[in-house]
């Protein structure tokens, strides 16, 4: 008995022993691997040539190089996002750049789950995502994680997706339509057994700074976090809880070159460096034709209207954004989220198609509603104190912000533009986008109806209509601090 035991035990020994160990002893070599890394490029894609230039001179001098991006490689950009196949030049450029690897990120879906299906097919690489359960909806499942291989040896790729307060990323719930989603931090958990078994450990996010931060501080197992989502510029990695943390701002601006050094299957050094492609002196004349050929879109180059000033910001370029809604549906006001306007400004001269369509890319419809004052406040309160700072823009009305010590709106005061009170007794019809309407809290009896007018073409009419437009110095939102 004792024998047969104990036979027992080394079987179990030699049996577990190959998945802790087996790998990482393969990998006994040193050498050093660049990653180079984009994230949120938006489908911006005039530096993709100088991208390509990049990749091919470092491959010169590197032999192990990889190209990676940390996700919303979609959405900013008409040429792309309104070309016959959504997306499709993104792929088409990224293919033959040689990207290696995708993580999914929120914009990747915007395009919805059929055709985000037929761009990942249509990709020479793969895109990941471990918090994404698909058994309900038609999406293609992502693999969880990837793993590079380099000499015989593997390094592993985990890559996690924001999710929202709502239990969603940040892209329209019509989009999502079957689709669950995982706490990243908590899913990642079951991932930690990829370093144990291959030495080493990447994480490929798409979550913002301020989630790859209580990352790292959670699994110190983690190497480097290769992130995306908040668009921030890193001139040097963070370091946090021995994690290094990289990110490289956003719409193909700069890339990341992150070396590591591989000692005995583990990363022995760690050093990043942020490289502007604006710097860089050439583009790949391959890719730069196929650019040029794409950009050349006579379309998105019509005129629809004159900026007789520039419109230099958010509260500008919202206000003209929602005057756009309450002039063509007829609503006493119209809001508009700040994350919806995706340009900082627009130029005094021409607007161009294309320019609408950069400032608002998401094809979000418009929804009216009855409302009363007390259900309009508890949308603008709610929506300020999300981040703490004015969200919605606004047509119809300007409204002064209260907030306490600690910067928490408690109260809201709506007015006309002469500063007249409104009628309480009085309800009110109200426009906002299919976005607002679905993912933002507050107070409706009316459950809303939707126009099959997107917030797009809807300025898009009031543009043609005005025939010229200027909102300098337009400001329609205070804050009061008590």
């Amino acid at each position: 008995m004792r024998n047969s035991k104990l036979q027992i035990l080394i079987i179990l020994v030699i049996a577990i022993l190959p998945f802790s160990t087996a790998s990482a002893k393969k990998c006994k070599k040193s050498f050093e691997v660049i990653i180079l890394h984009t994230n949120d490029m938006h489908s911006k894609i005039d530096n993709m040539g100088k991208l390509a230039y990049l990749v091919d001179s470092l491959k010169k001098l590197h032999s192990n190089l990889f190209l990676i991006s940390a996700g919303d490689n979609f959405t900013g950009n008409p040429i792309v996002d309104m070309y016959p196949e959504p997306g499709y030049p993104m792929i088409d450029l990224m293919n033959r750049v040689g990207f290696n690897l995708s993580a999914l990120g929120n914009h990747e879906f915007d395009m919805g789950q059929e055709a985000q299906n037929k761009r990942r097919k249509e990709a020479n690489f793969p895109f990941i995502s471990a918090n994404i359960n698909t058994s309900k909806s038609i999406l293609n499942k992502p693999s969880p994680y990837y793993l590079l291989e380099v000499s015989g040896c593997k390094i592993p790729v985990l890559s996690l997706i924001q999710v929202s307060e709502n239990g969603y990323p940040d892209s329209h719930p019509s989009r999502l339509a079957g689709l669950t989603f995982d706490d990243p931090l908590e899913k990642a958990a079951s991932y930690m057994k990829l370093k144990k078994k291959y030495g080493m450990l990447i994480a490929l996010t798409h979550l913002g700074v301020e989630q790859d931060v209580p990352l790292a501080q959670k699994y110190p197992q983690i190497d480097v976090i290769v992130g995306g989502h908040s668009h921030t510029v890193m001139d040097k990695p963070l370091m946090e809880n021995g994690v290094m943390i990289v990110q490289t701002g956003s719409q193909l601006r700069s890339v990341g070159k992150t070396t590591l050094q591989i000692t005995d299957g583990k990363m022995s050094g760690r050093k990043y460096e942020l490289i502007s492609l604006n710097a860089i002196p050439k583009s790949k004349p391959e890719i730069q034709q196929l650019i040029d050929k794409y950009n050349d879109n006579e379309e998105m180059n019509k005129v629809i209207a004159l900026a007789e000033t520039a419109l230099n910001n958010q509260q500008e370029l919202g206000c003209m954004m929602t005057d756009a809604i309450t002039h063509v549906f007829k609503v006493d006001f119209a809001f508009q989220n700040s994350g919806g306007i995706r340009i900082p400004n627009l130029s005094k001269g021409n607007i161009l198609y294309k320019d609408i369509f950069r400032l608002d890319p998401f094809g979000n419809q418009v929804i009216t509603y009855s409302m009363t004052l007390p259900e309009i406040k508890s949308l603008i309160m709610n929506a300020y104190n999300r981040n703490k700072e004015p969200d919605l823009m606004v047509s119809g009305m300007k409204y002064t912000v209260v907030t306490n010590s600690e910067g928490v709106c408690n109260d809201v005061v709506m007015t006309t533009y002469d500063g007249i009170p409104f009628d309480p007794a009085k309800k009110y019809t109200v426009g906002m986008n299919s976005y607002i309407s679905a993912t933002y809290t507050f107070e409706h009896a009316d459950p809303g109806t939707t126009n099959f007018d997107t917030t797009a073409q809807t300025l898009i009419n009031f543009l043609k209509e005005k025939k010229s437009v200027s909102y300098a110095g337009t400001n329609r939102i205070e804050i009061k601090k008590l």
